[in-house]
C-alpha cells in the first residue's frame, strides 16, 4: 500500500465519517472506500467501532490514534464484562487491527498496538438438528404428492437424509453415479475426493421410483418444443437430477426452495429446515443410534475428524436435556420423570 497521508482526501465517500476521530482516520476510511470498494453502509460501521473504541479510550485519558496495547486489551475486556457477543467483539478487534495497520503502513505511527491481542474466543456454534419425527413428517408430506416433481422430491430429501451429502454434491451427482451397485451411491466430493455412500432400502426405492419417471419423461432435443409445458421433460442430460438452467441440473437454491415449500406442508417451522439441515440430521441422528465417529466422518467426506466431532458435541447437549428431564435425582417434576 502506498502512502495515503491525509491531503486531498477530504473530498471522497468517507468524507465526514470520521468526524471527532484521531487524524488518521479519514484517510483510513477513504482507503477502504477507494481500494477495497467498501460500501457506504461499511463505511459507518467501520466508523462507528473506531467510536466507540475513542470514547471508551477518552475515559482513560487516551486518544485511539496514540492507544497502547494495554489500553486497547482492556477495551475488549470491557466489551466482554458489558455481555458484547464475542462474535460482535472481534468484528470489532478486526476493525481496529485494520485502522492500526493502516497507520502503521503509512508510517503516521511508529507501531501496531494490536500485534499482541487476542480475539475473543467464539466457541463454535452447533448445528441446528431436527429430531427424527419432523424428519418423518417431511418424507410424508412430500410422499403425498404422486406427481413426477413429487416423486423427485421424495428421492432428493431421502437421498439428503440416508447419504449426508452436501447440496451441491446432490446436485451434481451424473446418472452413471447410480448405474453399478444399487446399494451404493459413487459421490465425488471437495477436492475431487471420491467415495462409497451406503444408500438405505427407502432411498434405493425413492431413487428406483424416481429413474423410471426420469427415463419416462427425457426427451431428444428435436421434440423439446413439444414439452415446453411438462417441468421434467428436458434433453437428454448426464445429470441425475437434470433441469433446464445453465448448470443443465438442479440447483442447490432450488432444491433449498423446495425444501421450505415442503416444511410449510408438512407444518414446521421453514426456517428449521434446509439442505444442509438434512445432513446435520442425518450425521446426529446416526451417532444418537451408535455408529462410529469415524464411519460418520467417510460418509460425510470430512478430511479431518474434528469436524466431525462437533455431532459428539450436539449429541451430548440431547444427552444432558435428557438426564435433566428424566433422571430421579434431577429434581424434575415428577409428571417430566413418567
Amino acid at each position: 500500500m502506498g502512502k495515503a497521508g491525509s491531503a486531498g482526501l477530504t473530498a471522497g465517500p468517507s468524507a465526514g465519517l470520521a468526524k471527532g476521530l484521531p487524524a488518521g482516520s479519514d484517510a483510513f476510511l477513504e482507503m477502504l472506500a477507494a481500494e477495497r470498494g467498501a460500501a457506504a453502509n461499511t463505511l459507518d460501521a467501520y466508523r462507528r467501532d473506531l467510536e466507540d473504541c475513542a470514547d471508551f479510550l477518552s475515559g482513560r485519558g487516551r486518544d485511539l490514534g496514540d492507544a497502547q496495547t494495554d489500553d486497547l486489551r482492556a477495551y475488549l475486556r470491557f466489551l466482554t464484562a458489558s455481555g458484547m457477543a464475542p462474535r460482535t467483539a472481534a468484528r470489532r478487534l478486526s476493525a481496529l487491527r485494520q485502522f492500526y495497520r493502516f497507520l502503521y503502513e503509512d508510517r503516521l505511527r511508529a507501531d501496531d498496538p494490536t500485534t499482541g491481542l487476542e480475539a475473543p474466543r467464539q466457541g463454535r456454534a452447533l448445528p441446528k438438528i431436527l429430531n427424527e419425527a419432523e424428519v418423518e413428517r417431511l418424507l410424508d408430506a412430500a410422499r403425498a404428492d404422486g406427481s413426477p416433481e413429487g416423486i423427485r422430491l421424495v428421492t432428493l430429501l431421502e437421498l439428503l437424509y440416508a447419504t449426508g451429502l452436501r447440496v451441491s454434491e446432490l446436485v451434481s451427482l451424473p446418472l452413471s453415479a447410480t448405474a453399478r451397485d444399487p446399494r451404493v451411491l459413487l459421490v465425488q466430493g471437495k477436492g475431487g475426493r471420491e467415495r462409497l455412500v451406503p444408500l438405505s432400502g427407502p432411498a434405493r426405492e425413492a431413487l428406483s421410483s424416481y429413474r423410471e419417471i426420469r427415463a419416462r419423461f427425457l426427451i431428444s432435443k428435436q421434440s423439446a418444443k413439444q414439452a415446453k409445458n411438462l417441468k421434467l421433460r428436458v434433453p437428454d442430460s448426464p445429470w441425475l437430477f437434470p433441469s433446464r438452467g445453465k448448470s443443465g441440473h438442479l440447483t442447490r437454491h432450488r432444491v433449498g426452495q423446495l425444501l421450505k415449500d415442503l416444511a410449510i406442508a408438512a407444518g414446521i417451522d421453514p426456517a428449521k429446515v434446509s439442505p444442509h439441515v438434512m445432513r446435520h440430521a442425518f450425521a446426529s441422528h446416526l451417532l444418537d443410534h451408535g455408529a462410529d465417529l469415524r464411519a460418520v466422518q467417510k460418509m460425510l467426506g470430512h478430511a479431518d475428524i474434528s469436524t466431525t466431532q462437533i455431532y459428539t458435541h450436539v449429541l451430548s447437549e440431547r444427552m444432558k436435556t435428557l438426564v435433566l428431564n428424566h433422571h430421579p435425582l434431577s429434581g424434575a417434576p415428577a409428571e417430566k420423570r413418567r
